[in-house]
């Protein structure tokens, strides 16, 4: 599951994918209806990534409870409305997250979660699988192929320049 690039903006319903960054904010594209706006730097926006939901002992990401959601669905929409009762909200939420804080975390808070993963899921974008964890040697050969790709695309004249520079001296 990649929310990345997937915002919640205050006010604005539903979730927004993030498309062009801009000097005076960005554009969004919402996931409900194709939309495209534009959110100035004032807006009060979060990163789906960065969102989390309290328990007992730590901060769960909210990656990894709609992971726990999309395991407990088989990746299909929740089995309860976001729209239904918080009784029947908060039952549901305690099985997919039984030792969540229950002074910290309110009914409309598990009621955006779920209209959130329903959401992603309509677009395709839960899934069970947990993330590849990559090694520190994967992401070091990704940086080199990406540095190595960069200079074959720098045009003659800018290599001819870098290489005619004088080095300083020590």
């Amino acid at each position: 599951m990649n929310v990345e690039k997937i915002l919640a903006i205050a006010g604005k319903p539903g979730l927004f994918e993030l498309k062009v960054q801009t000097r005076s904010g960005f554009l969004a594209e919402s996931l409900l209806d194709g939309k495209k706006i534009t959110v100035g730097l004032r807006s009060n926006v979060s990163l789906l990534s960065e969102i989390s939901m309290y328990t007992y002992t730590e901060e769960k990401p909210l990656v990894e409870i709609m992971r726990a959601i999309a395991v407990k669905e088989n990746e299909g929409p929740t089995a309860v409305s976001h729209k239904d009762d918080n009784v029947k909200l908060i039952a549901y939420f305690k099985e997919i997250l039984p030792d969540y804080d229950e002074d910290r975390v309110y009914a409309s808070d598990i009621k955006k979660l779920l209209n959130w993963y329903n959401i992603l899921q309509a677009k395709g974008l839960v899934s069970k699988e947990e993330p590849k964890v990559e090694s520190a040697e994967e992401v070091k050969e990704q940086v080199v192929k990406e540095v190595k790709t960069k200079e074959t695309k720098e045009p003659k004249e800018v290599k001819e320049k870098k290489e005619a520079k004088p080095k300083a001296k020590k």
